[in-house]
């Protein structure tokens, strides 16, 4: 046990280098927008979405190096692409040099997204695996808020080039990171199905299970590897209800409007009457409410389940939403608002947040696990970065379709809420305390 919680740990630290490098930007944002003075069309495509279209990349791709090359493999690289863009992004001397080294830390986003849950889901066991899953959502939220304070303590000590130091600190975490990754084993999953590897797979699932289970899981993964080449294709009939689950779950995810506040923190909170230097303050307010609140999913995701954390995180969205747009509409306390926005990002924690994850890489069977969850990695990405790309035709100056009407986004998103909530009630099954190969009996039919 010891040694699953320790590679767990070490895999989900892709998830801090993730949640630091999408967020960091919120700092850099009106810096470079001035110092470059871009248009809210340019400034929107090639800086605060140009990640963003990478992790789009990185996360349809990230299926093909996590099944030929390997979980661990995969991981070792996408620590070398998170060292690159800091550091190049730091050292940008234009926007589109910048836009590029961007680009590449989002390739490494994206394939992050898929490779560490899926390791993780596959050398863990049914009992465990929701919480040590969750940990890379964690780790997410703890680099977003690492993001938030090192941005606010990095105001001031370069002058104009602020941004530099905020984007280019990334690096030290990126490089420890890789060194890491490379002492984990490879998954027995991987080993069996790909390697035809029986002797390693048995003696890393040796370390996960006693002795007789182990054999049984080996055995399980075995009759996954005898099944015809047919199985190795994602897009049939007989997987088309997992599909379904994946692309909603990450469809929904991005429709909350979670990246809408994370990504434009400081300027919504500037709009709202909290602005000025405290408005990255303020960011860091909702940082911390975001760790706490991951840290209570992790604690319930495997005793209520991933579909009961849903059904609960989708209330929440519902009213912080609703009142976050009747705080705008009615021109209420901006310390009301703030309040509200942290409800909304609780919730979003303790469900969508705490579980997307989890849920995409165990729903999937084993021979198509990469490429399941590069499909609903890659839906979450393309919502993620249109919703960013589009923000600033909404939010930004006087050009802004909505500048004096947030409350309209709001209520969009609140409705979308409710959709999730009903298919949460309705058509989510529950995926706990089960093994990977008892989920694929559960999910897919034999006779098709």
């Amino acid at each position: 046990m010891k040694d699953i919680t320790k590679w767990s740990i070490t895999v989900a630290l892709a998830g801090f280098l993730f949640g630091f490098d999408t967020v960091v930007i919120s700092g850099a944002n009106q810096p470079i927008q001035q110092l470059w003075d871009t248009s809210p069309l340019f400034h929107g495509t090639f800086i605060m979405s140009m990640a963003l279209w990478g992790t789009v990349l990185g996360s349809l791709l990230g299926g093909i190096p996590t099944k030929h090359l390997g979980r661990k493999k995969t991981l070792f690289w996408i620590g070398i692409l998170f060292f690159v863009s800091a550091v190049g992004s730091a050292l940008a001397t234009g926007p589109y040099l910048f836009s590029f080294f961007r680009f590449i830390g989002g390739i490494g986003v994206g394939i992050s997204s898929v490779a560490a849950p899926i390791y993780i889901s596959e050398i863990t066991t049914g009992e465990n695996r929701g919480r040590l899953g969750a940990l890379y959502q964690f780790n997410i939220v703890f680099g977003i808020l690492v993001a938030f304070i090192s941005n606010w303590l990095l105001e001031g000590v370069g002058g104009e080039h602020d941004w530099r130091w905020m984007l280019g600190v990334e690096g030290i975490p990126a490089l420890a990171y890789t060194l890491m990754v490379w002492k984990v084993p490879n998954s027995p999953r991987w080993l069996l199905l790909q390697r035809k590897d029986r002797e390693g797979a048995l003696a890393i699932l040796q370390r996960i299970y006693q002795d007789e289970e182990a054999e049984k899981h080996l055995e399980d993964i075995q009759r996954d590897a005898n099944k015809p080449k047919r199985s190795d294709q994602l897009f049939q009939k007989k997987y088309r209800k997992v599909i379904w689950m994946g692309f909603l779950l990450a469809f929904f995810n991005q429709l909350s409007g979670i990246n809408f506040v994370l990504y434009y923190a400081p300027q919504i909170l500037e709009q709202a009457g909290l602005g000025g230097e405290e408005s990255l303050f303020n960011s860091i307010a909702i940082g911390a409410v975001n760790l706490i609140f991951t840290l209570i999913g992790i604690r319930l995701i495997d005793r209520l389940g991933r579909r009961q954390l849903l059904i609960i995180g989708s209330i929440g969205y519902i009213v912080s939403l609703f009142m976050v747009g009747y705080c705008f509409q009615a021109g209420l306390s901006s310390i009301l608002l703030l309040t509200f926005i942290c409800t909304f990002v609780a919730a979003h924690a303790i469900g969508q947040g705490a579980i997307i994850w989890v849920f995409l890489s165990e729903i999937y069977p084993n021979r198509v696990r990469a490429y399941g969850q590069s499909w609903g990695t890659s839906t979450h990405w393309v919502f993620a970065a249109l919703i960013t790309l589009l923000t600033p035709f909404f939010i930004d100056g006087s050009e802004g379709i909505f500048r004096d009407q947030l409350e309209v986004i709001y209520y969009f998103f609140a409705a979308m809420m409710v959709l999730q909530l009903l298919w949460a009630v309705l058509k989510m099954p529950e995926t706990k305390g089960v093994s990977l190969e008892e989920l694929e009996r559960k999910l897919i039919p034999e006779d098709e």
